[in-house]
C-alpha cells in the first residue's frame, strides 16, 4: 500500500519560518556583537584581560556545551515551549547585561545569555523539521537557517558599529529585547508544538558532565596564557579531560543518551566535522585582532571599522556555489576542502606583512583571502557532514555540527587571544615616567593601554600608544602564524579523512512516514535522530 505524499506547508509554515529566523539571528549576532563595543567596555568597567577574554568567550562555550543538552529538553517538555522559555530568558538577561556595573557581572550575564542562546538555537531547527514534511521544501527552509546563521555572525559587528556610533555600549544587548518580545507574541500563533513523549528519561547527569568537561579546560588554558599559576591551570585541564572521559562513557552505555556515539565511527563523518571545527576555529578567533587594528592602532570610529569589514566578504558569497560547482564536475571534494585551507593559510602567511602603518588594501586582501578559503571548507564540509551520517541519524548529525561550530569559534577566540595577549605584554615598553598602577593598566591589554597614552600627555603618552600599536601588531603576528600551522595540519586532515565524492544518493526517509492529523490534532512520525518513536503534537 503507497504511502500518501506528505502535507505540503503554506503561507503560515512560511511566516512562521520567518518568525523563527528573529531569536537565530539575534543569538549567532551576539557571538561577534561585542567586537567593537570592546574599547567602551574597557573604558567603563576597565577589565582585566582575562576578564576581557571571558566577557567575550564565556557565552559561546556555555552556548556550545548547552546545545545538545537543550535539544533533548525540548524534546520532552516541547520545543515551542523551550523556545518560548529561552525567549523570555534571553530578554531578561540581555536588560541585566545592558546594565551591567562591574566586569564580573558582565562575565556572569554573558553566560546566562549563553543558557538563553543554548535553548532558541536547537529548538529553531527541530521546529523548522516539524513544519517542513516535504523533503524538498525542508531543505529549501533549512538553507534559509543556515543563511540566516552565517548572516547573523556578520551582522553582530555592523549592529554594534551603528549602536556605538550613536549610543552606550549596552545597547549592543539591549537591542535583543523588542525582538524577543515580538518572537513571544508571534510563535504560539504561527509555529505549532512539537515535543518527544515517549522515550527514555532526560539525562540530568550528563548534561552537567558536559559543561563541567568544557569550562575547566578553558579556563586552564587562559591561565596558562594569562601567566596564572600553571599547576592550578594544568590541574583544571586534567580534571576537564577527566570528566570529558567520564561524560563519553555514560553516553557509550546509556540507553537514551544525548550523544550518539556511532556516528563517530565514520571516517568521514568525524573528519568533516574536525575540519568544520578548525575553519570556525581560524575564523572567529582571528576576528578580533582584525576589528581591534582598524579601531584601535588605526583610529577609526566603530561605525567606520564595521564597513571596511565587510569589504573583504564581497567576493565570499560567490565562493560557495563555484565550490560546489567545481565538486559536481568531479573535482574530487576532499582536495577542494584541503585547497579551501591552503587559500586560508596564504591569507594569514600575508598576515605577518601587516604592519602599524601598513596601507588598509593589505589587510583587506589578506582578509579576503582566508575569509574565501574558510567559507570553501565550511560550505562543503556541513554538506559531507549531513550524507555522511545514516539519514535516520541526520538530526543527530546535525545537533553535533551546530556545536562543534560554536566550540571551535568560541575556543578559536580564546587560544587565538591568549596568544595575541601574552606576546603583546612581552613586546610592550612602558616609559619609566609612568605609575605604578598606569603601567600595570598599560600590560593589561591594547585598550588599557591607549586609555593610559589619552590620559599621559606630552611625549611619554605617544612613547606608550606607539609601543602598545607595534606590540599589538607582534601579537596579531603571533595569532596568525598559530592559524598557519593549525591550518596546514587541517589540510592534511581533509586529504586524510574526507572522501573524494559523494556515494550514490540515498533516498532520504525525512521525519518517516506522517499520518494525516485526526480529530485529536496528532500525527506520528518516526525520528531521524533516534531509534525510538516520536509522538508530535500540532496545535492550531
Amino acid at each position: 500500500m503507497n504511502e500518501p505524499p506528505p502535507p505540503i506547508a503554506g503561507r503560515r509554515e512560511w511566516i512562521g519560518l520567518a518568525v523563527l529566523l528573529l531569536p537565530l539571528l539575534l543569538v549567532s549576532m551576539d557571538v561577534s556583537v561585542l567586537y567593537f563595543a570592546v574599547p567602551f567596555i574597557s573604558a567603563d568597567l576597565a577589565p582585566t584581560a582575562t576578564q576581557q577574554l571571558w566577557i567575550f568567550d564565556i557565552y559561546g562555550f556555555v552556548l556550545a556545551g548547552l546545545l545538545i543538552t537543550m535539544g533533548a529538553l525540548g524534546d520532552r517538555i516541547g520545543r515551542r515551549r523551550l523556545l518560548l522559555i529561552g525567549a523570555t530568558a534571553f530578554a531578561l538577561t540581555s536588560a541585566a547585561a545592558a546594565y551591567a556595573g562591574s566586569a564580573e557581572a558582565l562575565i556572569a550575564t554573558r553566560a546566562l545569555l549563553g543558557i538563553g542562546g543554548a535553548t532558541l538555537m536547537p529548538s529553531t531547527l527541530a521546529l523548522i523539521r516539524n513544519m517542513f514534511h516535504d523533503a524538498k521544501q525542508r531543505a529549501t527552509a533549512i538553507a534559509v537557517w543556515t543563511a540566516a546563521l552565517t548572516f547573523g555572525v556578520a551582522l553582530g559587528p555592523i549592529l554594534s558599529g551603528v549602536l556605538l556610533e550613536h549610543f552606550w555600549w549596552g545597547s549592543v544587548f539591549l537591542i535583543n529585547v523588542p525582538f524577543m518580545l515580538l518572537l513571544v507574541v508571534l510563535a504560539p500563533l504561527l509555529v505549532p508544538e512539537s515535543r518527544r513523549v515517549t522515550g527514555g528519561r532526560f539525562d540530568r547527569l550528563g548534561a552537567v558532565l558536559s559543561l563541567a568537561a568544557v569550562l575547566p579546560v578553558i579556563w586552564g588554558v587562559k591561565e596558562f596564557a594569562a601567566e596564572g599559576d600553571p599547576l592550578l591551570a594544568g590541574a583544571a585541564i586534567l580534571a576537564g579531560l577527566a570528566v570529558g572521559a567520564v561524560f563519553l562513557h555514560r553516553q557509550r552505555t546509556s540507553a537514551d543518551p544525548m550523544i550518539d556515539l556511532a556516528l563517530f565511527r565514520g571516517r568521514a563523518f568525524s573528519g568533516a566535522i574536525a575540519v568544520n571545527t578548525l575553519a570556525m576555529f581560524a575564523l572567529v578567533g582571528f576576528a578580533i585582532f582584525t576589528t581591534q587594528l582598524l579601531q584601535t592602532v588605526w583610529g577609526m570610529s566603530p561605525l567606520e571599522a564595521a564597513l571596511w569589514s565587510l569589504v573583504p566578504s564581497l567576493g565570499v558569497g560567490a565562493v560557495a556555489p563555484v565550490a560546489a560547482g567545481l565538486a559536481q564536475r568531479g573535482v574530487p571534494r576532499n582536495r577542494l576542502v584541503a585547497g579551501g585551507f591552503l587559500i586560508a593559510l596564504a591569507g594569514f602567511a600575508a598576515m605577518t606583512a601587516v604592519q602599524a602603518d601598513s596601507p588598509l588594501w593589505t589587510l583587506m586582501v589578506c582578509a579576503a583571502l582566508y575569509a574565501c578559503g574558510l567559507v570553501v571548507v565550511m560550505s562543503l564540509s556541513t554538506e559531507l557532514i549531513l550524507w555522511a551520517a545514516p539519514p535516520e541519524r541526520a538530526g543527530a548529525a546535525s545537533a553535533l555540527s551546530e556545536t562543534a561550530s560554536e566550540f571551535g569559534g568560541a575556543l578559536g577566540m580564546a587560544v587565538l587571544g591568549s596568544i595575541g595577549t601574552a606576546v603583546f605584554r612581552a613586546h610592550l615598553e612602558v616609559p619609566s615616567g609612568l605609575s605604578g598602577q598606569a603601567a600595570d593598566i598599560a600590560r593589561e591589554t591594547l585598550a588599557g593601554a591607549a586609555a593610559v597614552a589619552a590620559a599621559t600627555p606630552g611625549p611619554l603618552g605617544e612613547a606608550l600608544l606607539a609601543s602598545a600599536r607595534t606590540s599589538f601588531v607582534s601579537g596579531l603576528h603571533a595569532a596568525a602564524i598559530a592559524a598557519v600551522v593549525l591550518l596546514l595540519i587541517a589540510a592534511a586532515l581533509a586529504l586524510l579523512t574526507l572522501p573524494s565524492r559523494e556515494p550514490a544518493p540515498t533516498t532520504d526517509p525525512g521525519d518517516g512516514p506522517v499520518t494525516p492529523p485526526g480529530a485529536a490534532g496528532r500525527s506520528v512520525v518516526v525520528a531521524q535522530a533516534t531509534r525510538e518513536p516520536f509522538d508530535i503534537e500540532r496545535e492550531g
